[in-house]
C-alpha cells in the first residue's frame, strides 16, 4: 500500500511539472511514437546477446519485450557499447538501457536507475587450475598478473582502481574474450559473479572465484533518462508487478535452464 501511494504521489508530481512546463512526459512520448528505444550492448550473456543472425536474446531482451508489451508499443533496438552507453543515454537515443547494467554513482550523476533487479559483485574469472592463485586483491595486484577486460565498463574501472600493478589489456569483444583465458593469453578477467557463473557452464575449464564473497559489492538495474519522474515510476511499477506475479523469475529460470546445456 505504501509503495502504491508513493508511486501515485510521485507520478502526480511529475505530471504536474510536465503540464506546468507545457511539455509531454517521457512516458507520453513513448506512447505517442509507438516504440521503445532500448539501448543494449548485445555482448553480455545471459542478459543481452546479439546473435550472428541479427536477433537479440537474453534475460533483459525478454524483459524489454515485456515492458514494450505493457505499453502497447514495439521495441526498437539501439546498439550501444559499454564505452558509449552514457553518451547515448544523455543524447536521447535511449528510452531505457538494458542488458546487465551495473549501478554506479558515476552513472547515477547523469541518468536514473530503475529499482534494483538483483545483487551482484566483482570476482576473478580464471582457468580452473589457477583458482588458488587469484583469491585476493593482494594476489591479483601483481606485475606478473595478466588482466583482460572489455573496454569502457565497470570491469575496466575496477581493474584500474584496485589492481594498478597488474598488467591490464583491454579487449574489443566481450563475447570472445573468454577464449583469451583458455588460450593462456591472459590470466584473469574481473567480471560480475552472474556473468562468471553463466560462462563457466559454457567453458568448463574456466572457474568463477569466490562467488559468495565478491571483491566488490554490486547491483544490476535498468538505466533511464534523467528527465521525467513519471517514466521512472512507470518502469518501477512494471518491474514490481513482473516480480510479484513471477514473470521475471520465470524469464530468468527459462533462459538459464536453456543456457545450462549450451556447452
Amino acid at each position: 500500500m505504501k509503495k502504491t501511494l508513493l508511486f501515485l504521489t510521485l507520478l502526480a508530481a511529475g505530471t504536474a511539472t510536465a503540464q506546468a512546463e507545457g511539455t509531454s512526459s517521457h512516458l507520453d512520448r513513448v506512447l505517442q511514437k509507438g516504440s521503445l528505444n532500448v539501448c543494449t550492448t548485445g555482448d553480455y550473456k545471459p542478459y543481452s546477446y546479439l546473435r550472428p543472425d541479427g536477433q537479440y536474446e537474453g534475460i533483459d531482451i525478454a524483459m524489454a519485450q515485456s515492458l514494450a508489451a505493457s505499453l502497447g508499443v514495439k521495441v526498437n533496438w539501439v546498439k550501444t557499447s559499454w564505452k558509449t552507453m552514457m553518451q547515448d543515454m544523455t543524447s536521447n537515443k535511449c528510452d531505457i538501457a538494458m542488458g546487465g547494467v551495473s549501478v554506479t554513482l558515476a552513472r547515477q550523476q547523469k541518468a536514473w536507475f530503475a529499482d534494483v533487479l538483483a545483487q551482484d559483485g566483482k570476482i576473478p574469472f580464471v582457468r580452473c587450475e589457477d583458482v588458488h592463485k587469484y583469491q585476493t586483491i593482494a594476489q591479483l595486484n601483481q606485475p606478473g598478473v595478466r588482466l583482460i577486460e572489455p573496454v569502457g565498463g565497470t570491469n575496466e574501472a575496477f581493474a584500474r582502481a584496485y589492481l594498478p600493478n597488474a598488467h591490464l589489456e583491454l579487449f574489443h569483444d566481450n563475447v570472445t574474450i573468454f577464449q583469451q583465458l583458455l588460450d593462456n593469453k591472459a590470466d584473469v578477467m574481473i567480471t560480475d559473479a552472474s556473468e562468471a557463473q553463466f560462462q563457466q557452464k559454457r567453458f568448463p575449464k574456466l572457474c568463477a572465484v569466490n562467488v559468495k564473497k565478491p571483491l566488490q559489492y554490486g547491483e544490476k538495474a535498468y538505466l533511464l533518462p534523467k528527465d521525467d519522474i513519471s517514466w521512472k515510476m512507470y518502469v518501477d511499477q512494471w518491474l514490481h508487478l513482473s516480480k510479484a506475479k513471477g514473470d521475471y523469475q520465470q524469464i530468468v529460470s527459462q533462459w538459464l535452464a536453456t543456457a545450462k546445456n549450451d556447452n
